[in-house]
């Protein structure tokens, strides 16, 4: 996602900058990050995912965004664009331009390399201060994995991991049950290398 930051400069400033740019940069406490490509497997997993929240969503009062709509997360000083994203109910604009949510129910991030750190750091603690959010999903490219975090009543974090290919990640906020087959679908992962054997153990 991020390469160099820009100078620091106000959520307004940013905000005026995004909607006159060509390409799409994200946000966070007074930076400009820039947002590289995305790979195929990103591409393709993300797209996964959103398409199986649009079929489960129909008829109900969430509704699924892909990484175009723009969330923010004010008390965070925040702007971002999640790989997929869930808002039940009206949705809360920042501004008279109706471009930036900020009452985002469930975030989807698939993580790269180049970012996971970020994703899982900073990014993520900053997710997690947006009063709306109910469940936050990290999803692995490269092993079939997600990692859910969801919100307690006592507004402490519950951590899940779903591990397996013949596994579910079960999305109780929004009644929405994903197969992760479904998730990776046309996505191949290397064989696995075997581990190395350690000289110290008898065999």
């Amino acid at each position: 996602m991020v390469a160099q930051p820009t100078p620091r400069v106000t959520p307004q400033e940013y905000l005026k900058l995004e909607r006159d740019a060509k390409f799409k940069s994200e946000y966070f406490r007074g930076y400009i990050l820039n947002m590289a490509g995305a790979s195929p497997q990103h591409d393709i997993i993300s797209g996964n995912v959103f398409s199986s929240l649009h079929v489960q969503l129909r008829g109900k009062p969430c509704t699924p965004y892909t990484s175009n709509m723009r969330m923010g997360v004010r008390t965070a000083e925040m702007y971002f664009y999640p790989d997929a994203a869930v808002v039940c109910g009206e949705p809360t604009f920042d501004d008279e331009w109706s471009d930036t949510i900020l009452n985002t129910t469930v975030i989807f991030e698939v993580l790269s390399k180049s970012t996971e750190r970020f994703d899982r750091g900073e990014k993520s603690a900053a997710y997690r201060a947006l009063p709306s959010l109910k469940e936050l999903v990290l999803i692995s490219q490269h092993q079939p994995t997600a990692e859910r975090y969801t919100r307690q009543p006592d507004n402490t974090w519950l951590f899940t991991e779903v591990a397996s290919i013949d596994g579910t990640l079960e999305l109780p906020s929004i009644d929405c049950r994903i197969p992760m087959a479904d998730i990776y679908e046309r996505i191949d992962f290397p064989p696995p290398t075997p581990p190395e054997i350690d000289p110290r153990i008898p065999r």
